[in-house]
Formats: C-alpha cells, sequence, structure tokens
C-alpha cells in the first residue's frame, strides 16, 4: 500500500464527518435563524438578560441531569462488565454501540425526571422572607409547597430513577457476559434452559448493594415527603386536605413507611435480603388498616370526627382564592320598597350604563365602517369628561385581513401595506341619540375627538387583539392608513417598534421561511421587522411562566397614546386544603392571585410588568429570578393605572368558590344547608336562561361616600330566584381588587333578574308593544338587565333594543325601570327615571305623549304590601322547616293565614 492510498484512507472519515455537519447545519438552520431572531426581539424590548436567565433556567438543569445520569450508568455498566469478566476496552465496537445507547437512555430520564422550572422556583422562592399563611398541620409557610416541596420530591425522584437505572444496567452487563462467557453457544440457542441461569448462582456485588440501598432510601424520602402530599388529598365532596384518618392512621402509618425502607436499605448491605424484603408488611398495613378505620368508624361519626379538618378545608380555599384577603361582609339592609333620593344619588344615576356591549358592537358595524378595519372587543371603562367620572364603552378598530378578499395572499399586502389598525370609538355608556343610536365622543378617520377631555396622538393599532402576522415598517412602500373619499390615506412609521432588519434579513428569511424577505426591493436600511405582535404571544413569550388574561383592553394616555392593560395570574395546584377549579386557557389549580398588569404600547410595542401584589410568594419567586423583568405597581404611569380594574376571569373565578365557601360553619358546610346560585336572566338570543355575567358598572358601596366603578355579580339561593346577596370587587384607587359581600337579609324577598324579567313581561302595555313590533318584523333585543343596589334597595335597569331584519343596527327604543314592585316605561332613561321619581313622592307623573306607564308603576297598594308580607312568612316557614323547627315554622302558616283573612 502507498502513501497516496494511505492518505485517502485517512481523509475519508474527515469527508464523511463534514458533510454530516454540514447536513446537521441544514436540518438545523431554522431553529439557529430562529434563535438570532429571538436575539433581535429581546433586545428590542431591553430583557436580554432575561433571556439568557430564562435560557439558564430552561437547559442548565437538564444537562445537569444528563450528566449525572449518564456518569452513573456508563460506571454501573463498566462495571457490570467487569464482574462479568471482560473489560470494555478489548471490546471497542461493543462499548461504542453501548455507550451511544447509554447516552440516549439518560437523555430519556433526565427529561422525565427533572424539570428545569421547579429547579428555577426553588433558587427563586427559597427562604424568601414573607408574612405567609402557614398550614395549620405542619407549621409550613405557603412557600414550602410552592417551591422546596417540589423540589425535593423532583429530586428523590431523579436520584431514585439514577439508582434503579444504575442498577439494572449493572445487573443486564454483568449477567450478560456471564453467559456470554459460561455458555458460549447461549445465543446461537432456539430455546432458552432456565436451569442455565440458575447454574450462575446469585449475583453478588457491592455495587449492586449500594445501588439498590441507595434506592431504598429514596424510597424512604419520598414516603416522609408523602406526609406533606397529604394535605392535598382530595376527599371529594367533603374536603382537601387530611381528614381524621389520615391525622390519626395515615400520618404514622408514612412515618412507618420511611423507617421501614431504611431499615430495608440496612438488611441489603448486611445481605439478609429476605428479612428485608419482610419489611413491606408496612405497606399493606397502610392499604387495608384506614380503609377499616373509615368503614366502621368515621362514617357513622363523620360530621364529628371531621368537624376540625372541614374548618381548615374552608378557611384555606377562601385564602387561596383571595376571598379573605381585603374583604368585608357587609349587611345590606334591602327592603323592596324602599324610597331612593334622587338628589344624592344623582351622579350615581347620571352613570347608569344603557349600552350593552353585544348591542353597541353591532351598532358600530353600521355607523361606524370602516374596511379592511373591524371591532373585535368593547371594553367597559372610565373616564374624566368634562370635570365628571363617566362610564364609556370603547372599541378599537383592528386590521382584518380577510375583508381584502384575495389581495390578502399577496405579500406586499400582508407584510408591507396592511401593517396597523387605526384608531376607536368610544362612547358614553348611558347617552343615546334621538334615533336610538349611541352619542360617540371619539369616531371616525381621521379620528374626530367631540370633548376636549380626551385626545389621541398615535392612532395607528401595529400591536394588538388580531395582529398576527410579522409586518415591515419605514420600507419603500407606503402603509395603508385609512379610507378617504378620493382613494386612501397612507403613512409611514416613525417609532421605535420592531428590530432594525439590516444584516438580519436573511437570518429573517430563513427564519420565517420566506425568500420575499430576502428579494424584496422595498426594503432598506432604515426597515424594521415587527414580530409577535398579538399581545397574548407577546406576553406569552416574554413571560411564559404568568397566565395571561384572554381580554386586553385598551386605554388612552394623557398623552394621547393608545396604550393595552392586560391582567396577569400566578397559580399554583400545590395550596394545602384548597379545593381546586379548572379554567380554559389556564388549566387546573387552587390558588390564584393577580400579581401582575402588564402594559404594551399599541403603536410601540413596548411592554411593561407591573407587580401589585408584592406579597405573592409565586412573583416574589419570579422577581428574583429576573430582576429586571418587573417594576412596582408605583412605578405606573397615574394616567394608566387610573385605568386599571378587577378582572372579570378571576372575578368569575370567586364568586363560583363563593358560592359554596360563603357557608363558614362545618354543619352548614357539610349539610349543603345554605347553597348559592349565581343569578340567571333570559338570554335576547334563543330566550334560554343563562348565568349573569359579572359586570361593570358604576355603582355605591353602603357606607362610602361616592360611587365608584367596580364589578358585581348577584347571587340567588340554590333552586331559587330570588338575591341573596352581590359580590363586588373594586376597581378605583387604593381599594383595587377589594372584595365586598353585601349580604341581604333572608327575611325579605328581593326579586331577582329572572323574577324582574318575569314583571315586565306580564306588564300589558310592554307586551302589547312587543308583540306590535315582532309583528312588524322588527326584532326586539332584551340583553342583560342590570341590578344597582342604591339606598337600601335596588334598581333594575332594562333597556329595549329594536334591530330590523334587514341590518343588524340595534336601536334604543324604550327603557324600563323596576325597584320592588314598582314599574315605570318611557321611551328614554331620563323619563323613566322621572316617573320614577315622581311615583316615590306620591305625585301622579307627567307623561309626556310619547311615554307611557305601565299599571304596573303605581304606587304598592295595601293588597301590594300583604303579598310582600305573605312572601316574608312564606319565606321564613322554609327556611325553618329545612332546619327542622316545625313549631316555629306552624307559627308562620298562622302568620299567613291572619294576613290573607279577609279584612272588614
Amino acid at each position: 500500500m502507498n502513501v497516496h492510498e494511505i492518505g485517502e484512507r485517512d481523509r475519508r472519515p474527515r469527508i464523511v464527518l463534514w458533510i454530516g455537519a454540514l447536513l446537521l447545519l441544514l436540518f438545523f438552520s431554522r431553529s439557529i435563524c430562529a434563535t438570532f431572531i429571538d436575539y433581535y426581539w429581546w433586545r428590542e424590548l431591553g430583557q436580554v438578560p432575561t433571556w439568557l436567565l430564562m435560557s439558564f433556567y430552561r437547559y442548565a438543569p437538564g444537562t445537569g441531569a444528563w450528566i449525572i445520569v449518564f456518569a452513573v450508568m456508563w460506571i454501573a455498566h463498566a462495571r457490570g462488565v467487569k464482574h462479568g469478566g471482560e473489560r470494555l476496552r478489548d471490546h471497542p465496537i461493543y462499548a461504542r454501540i453501548t455507550t451511544l445507547g447509554i447516552a440516549l437512555l439518560a437523555i430519556i430520564i433526565a427529561l422525565a425526571s427533572v424539570d428545569g422550572w421547579t429547579v428555577a422556583r426553588y433558587f427563586g422562592g427559597h427562604g424568601l422572607a414573607s408574612n405567609e399563611w402557614r398550614d395549620p398541620a405542619f407549621g409550613q409557610p405557603l412557600g414550602f409547597y410552592f417551591f422546596d416541596l417540589p423540589f425535593y420530591t423532583m429530586l428523590i425522584d431523579f436520584a431514585a430513577a439514577v439508582t434503579f437505572a444504575g442498577a439494572l444496567v449493572y445487573y443486564a452487563a454483568a449477567r450478560g457476559w456471564q453467559i456470554r462467557r459460561e455458555f458460549p453457544g447461549f445465543g446461537s440457542r432456539t430455546e432458552i434452559d432456565l436451569s442455565d441461569l440458575r447454574h450462575l448462582g446469585k449475583l453478588e456485588s457491592g455495587m449492586l448493594k449500594g445501588l439498590t440501598a441507595a434506592f431504598l432510601v429514596m424510597l424512604a424520602g419520598s414516603f416522609w415527603l408523602g406526609r406533606y402530599d397529604m394535605l392535598l388529598s382530595n376527599h371529594g365532596q367533603l374536603l382537601v386536605g387530611i381528614d381524621y384518618v389520615q391525622q390519626h392512621f395515615g400520618l404514622p402509618l408514612q412515618t412507618a413507611k420511611a423507617g421501614a425502607a431504611i431499615l430495608a436499605a440496612l438488611l441489603v448491605i448486611a445481605g439478609r435480603r429476605k428479612l428485608a424484603a419482610g419489611c413491606a408488611i408496612v405497606i399493606l398495613i397502610d392499604w387495608v388498616l384506614p380503609p377499616i378505620v373509615s368503614g366502621l368508624y368515621v362514617r357513622p361519626n363523620e360530621l364529628a370526627l371531621e368537624r376540625p379538618f372541614i374548618e381548615r378545608h374552608i378557611q384555606a380555599t377562601r385564602e387561596a382564592y383571595g376571598i379573605d384577603r381585603h374583604s368585608r361582609e357587609v349587611p345590606f339592609e334591602a327592603h323592596p320598597e324602599s324610597r331612593i333620593d334622587f338628589a344624592k344619588n344623582k351622579p350615581l344615576l347620571d352613570n347608569v350604563r344603557l349600552w350593552d356591549w353585544r348591542a353597541f358592537h353591532d351598532t358600530l358595524g353600521q355607523i361606524q365602517p370602516l374596511r379592511p378595519y373591524v371591532y373585535q372587543d368593547i371594553d367597559i371603562d372610565r373616564y374624566q369628561i368634562d370635570g365628571r367620572l363617566r362610564q364609556v364603552l370603547l372599541a378599537p378598530r383592528e386590521l382584518e385581513l380577510d375583508q381584502l378578499g384575495d389581495a390578502r395572499n399577496q405579500w406586499i399586502n400582508r407584510s408591507l401595506i396592511f401593517t396597523h389598525g387605526y384608531g376607536l370609538a368610544l362612547a358614553e355608556a348611558n347617552r343615546i341619540q334621538p334615533d336610538g343610536s349611541p352619542v360617540l365622543l371619539i369616531k371616525d378617520a381621521p379620528v374626530e375627538v367631540l370633548t376636549p377631555s380626551l385626545h389621541v396622538t398615535k392612532p395607528q393599532i401595529y400591536f394588538g387583539e388580531m395582529s398576527h402576522e410579522p409586518v415591515f415598517v419605514r420600507t419603500d412602500q407606503p402603509e395603508f392608513d385609512y379610507p378617504s373619499g378620493t382613494g386612501q390615506v397612507s403613512t409611514k412609521y416613525d417609532g421605535s417598534g420592531g428590530f432594525p432588519l439590516s444584516g438580519a434579513r436573511l437570518l429573517a428569511a430563513i427564519s420565517e421561511g420566506d425568500g420575499n424577505i430576502l428579494l424584496s426591493n422595498s426594503l432598506t436600511s432604515e426597515s424594521r421587522m415587527m414580530i409577535r405582535r398579538r399581545i397574548p404571544e407577546r406576553l406569552a413569550a416574554l413571560a411564559e411562566f404568568i397566565s395571561w388574561d384572554a381580554d386586553p383592553y385598551l386605554v388612552i394616555t394623557n398623552a394621547g397614546r393608545l396604550v393595552w392593560i392586560v391582567d396577569g395570574y400566578t397559580t399554583s395546584d400545590a395550596h394545602p386544603y384548597s379545593r381546586d377549579t379548572l379554567i380554559e386557557g389556564i388549566g387546573r389549580f387552587n390558588y390564584i392571585r393577580n400579581s401582575v398588569k402588564a402594559t404594551v404600547d399599541a403603536y410601540d410595542g413596548n411592554v411593561n410588568l407591573y407587580v401589585f401584589d408584592p406579597g405573592d410568594p409565586l412573583v416574589g419567586a419570579y422577581r428574583h429570578l429576573f430582576p429586571t423583568l418587573f417594576r412596582d405597581a408605583a412605578e405606573m404611569p397615574a394616567d394608566v393605572r387610573a385605568h386599571t380594574r378587577s378582572p372579570e376571569m378571576l372575578f368569575r373565578t370567586q364568586a363560583e368558590i363563593y358560592r359554596t365557601y360563603h357557608m363558614r360553619e362545618p354543619e352548614a358546610y357539610y349539610n349543603r344547608a345554605d347553597l348559592w346560585d349565581l343569578a340567571t336572566y333570559t338570554s335576547g338570543q334563543g330566550g334560554q336562561a343563562e348565568t349573569v355575567p359579572p359586570t361593570y358598572m358604576i355603582a355605591k358601596i353602603p357606607g362610602e361616600p361616592d360611587p365608584e366603578f367596580m364589578l358585581t355579580v348577584p347571587f340567588t339561593p340554590r333552586g331559587k330566584q330570588n338575591l341573596i346577596g352581590l359580590m363586588v370587587a373594586r376597581c378605583d384607587g387604593a381599594h383595587l381588587g377589594d372584595l365586598v359581600f353585601l349580604d341581604l337579609p333572608k327575611q325579605e324577598i328581593i326579586s331577582g333578574p329572572i323574577q324582574v324579567e318575569a314583571l315586565i313581561n306580564q306588564d300589558q302595555t310592554i307586551s302589547k308593544d312587543l308583540t306590535l313590533w315582532n309583528q312588524q318584523g322588527s326584532q326586539v333585543l332584551r340583553n342583560q338587565i342590570l341590578a344597582i343596589p342604591i339606598d337600601n334597595t335596588f334598581i333594575y335597569v332594562a333597556p329595549i333594543f329594536l334591530q330590523a331584519p334587514q341590518a343588524r343596527m340595534p336601536q334604543l327604543k324604550k327603557v324600563a325601570l323596576v325597584v320592588g314592585n314598582t314599574l315605570v316605561y318611557a321611551d328614554t332613561y331620563e323619563q323613566a327615571l322621572a316617573q320614577l321619581e315622581a311615583i316615590q313622592r306620591g305625585q301622579t307623573p307627567a307623561v309626556p305623549a310619547t311615554t307611557q306607564t305601565s299599571s304596573a308603576a303605581a304606587p304598592a297598594t295595601s293588597i301590594d304590601l300583604r303579598i310582600d308580607e305573605v312572601r316574608r312568612h312564606l319565606q321564613r316557614y322554609r327556611d325553618l322547616a329545612a332546619q327542622g323547627k316545625w313549631s316555629e315554622a306552624g307559627k308562620e302558616l298562622e302568620a299567613i293565614e291572619a294576613v290573607v283573612k279577609p279584612r272588614p
């Protein structure tokens, strides 16, 4: 063999390696380029340190775990081969193949056993000083269950998996090489004789004993930590957490199992394997004894024995959902026929919302169409307008590419020309035009603002709820802004959003899989690329560990910029004793806090995350991990903070929990004696009964001096329709997020929304109008009725909209107001309110020709009062009968008989 042939042979492996490396580079080129684009995006937001830290926490724990697993398994394999009478270096091909197999198996074990975020949260939250809730069983703070326990459990599970895998690899290698040495023809046999395996005898090895003992020690640790896991035990409808049986039998047996596992480990090391196996008797006892005790002793005496554990469960669940934090219960001495002080309550009555968001959305589509923009969402907010707090409806105009038809498929249209939404429509919630349409304070394009209290300087919306496509700005191609009578008006972006495309065109083209980015002549050295423009996607990429609300809402700053506010939640499924719940888009959890509120500039895409609940241990851990990502709530600009609010999603979750957990007494909770339901109303879509959704309104809390912006939801007793309570989340100033529970007197029958609807439907005048409109082909829209607490009663507001069959344009036609049994019905809200005031003063209302007063609007007669008295006695009779107090219930029946007895 000559020198040339030897050189060719040496070069062949190198060529193969280079070809393989090139193929790998091509295969991963898109991911590599996407990583560079990620870097530019994080640099745009000023959060490169956060990106690097996230990458470290995501990959470093798994990499370290892989190294440990690989090292243990490789050493175990090498020792096993040696025990079998061979050495790895004598079998190089076998050594390479098994090393590769061990490396792949180590990856699987590491990925299955180690979660990077569990490790990160532990180092972020462990030892953080905070005044936390502590569990009543072990006295551990909440941070122990959120950070320490998951980390310790993962660590023990990982160690157990490593030792178990190491023992298996060692045994397989040792036995395999023993068989190969003792029975050279074993592999060619068609049948296996087990006597040959028995001939080899027991596999005695110090390493195997050590690995087995280590596994048993890890098992002991798992049993020990299992005591804390009992605080999450689900006992069905009864409770969550440790119950009577677990307290007196489960915990001691769990400790005994841990001790038995330690004893078994010592016996394995001593070579007493049969005795070690006998330690499993404790596990058998744990399977058998608790069910016997539960069936024979606990169930016959369940309430008496479980009382303290039910109390723990109720208290923990209320704490976990924030029901007991910054909250108070206020007795609301409501009486249906209480008089309203109209002068004192004028600021409240002037702010009653008449426009339902659905009707407003449909009307905007007709009176403010602007192709290709659409009104994706309607937000309810409050602004200082002309020196007064006013409730408004706000609708951003966002770009809908589907309205372009086939033109949307052209790259230049979707990437360079149609790049943003434009402006918004804003209307006062309680003002109506003579034709029944809303009074718009902001409208049209270019933006027209009809109040000096507001102004808009940057109406373009580059970042929003519908901004799905990446776009390029500062190009040679003018951007479409809005249509005009002579064609269209164009604009050119002059903000700081996006990242410079210069030097990154090839990376962007490969990352997006779009050659147009590389070939387009419209892109210049000044061009910028905007990615992740949709608000939920942008925030999820920036802070994936926060659960973001699906409903961002737009606000107008004092400087005239448009800024999105998004609520962020920290959740956990590890709060001891707490009942869990499932929310679509977030998952299952038993602890939630609205700890973070994000702002996103609609023009530049700048993101700021503000911490509104510094006492939350989860957000405290994340702040420790990512020090540049969060800001204090006090740093939020005052004009933006004035529009923060309690979020609907959290409030709806709290209301669902409160339906049951307003019962603090174990007896009431155990017997389900006072379950509540969310109030219902008749939907305008199909006439089906639907749950009243959380409703933003301006109202007044009893004991507070002024009306305020709040979120409310009414409750009814289970199976009934009268009101029993009202839950309020405050939204203004220092009271943001505070909960107030208005408890209504049980001896009073306060009509619920669906009962008020029935009262309206039964009125002869209203019924005649509804029938006439339907016969004329108009569609009558009856949306949600508002229940507003005022003085010592409720005023129900029921706007009635008409919609022509050929146009989806609801117009406000009538307004009905109900207080107790008094119903007024007029063309406008102001007329109805004037009638109501006149009736309550005992006057005959002046009825204009266009106004109709229903017969039900007359002052309550003596018959009305007697009916109310019967209702009160009947309700008390039902309550007493449900409690088994039959003698007292009988007295209520006698009282009813006395009321209905004819009077002279």
